[in-house]
């Protein structure tokens, strides 16, 4: 007795709307960044202070925002690490981290004057318009340095912008 083939497009076709429903709905999520409150906050490999320590933030660092557990938020770091920090420790307060030496210019333009100079690591405040704006505008990110220094720096030089 021969079986009938099982048509595997009517079976399949549900499944994948659903999944592709699904990945598209979390990549059209804008990434949430907050930034480090205290001069220095530990991160715990779970929502708990009993949990073990993993490493110690300094004040300004900003994070990816993962998810919310009642008092604690799981963060993603610059270098990709996920780990756990108390709410109260974090801010909304927009800071990008430099990913590669670059320039503070005038304008949102290469050919701009020269503002300054900044080197991998700094930490700079995001300046926005508007708090519902969006950051990046023509690749170019609005920052100011804690020195009070303020000019537009390439976003693909930054990390903690979206």
């Amino acid at each position: 007795m021969q079986q009938k083939p099982t048509n595997l497009q009517s079976i399949a076709t549900p499944g994948l709307a659903a999944l592709a429903c699904l990945v598209f709905s979390f990549s059209a999520q804008a990434l949430e960044f907050r930034s480090v409150v205290p001069p220095k906050a530990v991160l715990y490999d779970a929502p708990s202070k009993e949990a073990s320590k993993l490493f110690i933030l300094s004040g300004g660092y900003p994070v990816e925002v993962i998810v919310n557990l009642g008092d604690w938020t799981k963060v993603r770091d610059q270098m990709g690490s996920l780990s756990w920090i108390e709410n109260k420790k974090l801010s909304s307060r927009r800071m990008v981290l430099v990913v590669a030496k670059t320039d503070i210019k005038s304008a949102e333009d290469a050919a701009s004057a020269l503002v300054a100079t900044v080197e991998k690591d700094v930490m700079l405040e995001l300046v926005l318009a508007n708090p519902g704006t969006p950051a990046i505008k023509n690749g170019w990110v609005k920052v100011k340095h804690r020195d009070g220094i303020t000019g537009f720096v390439q976003a693909n030089k930054l990390w903690g912008v979206n």
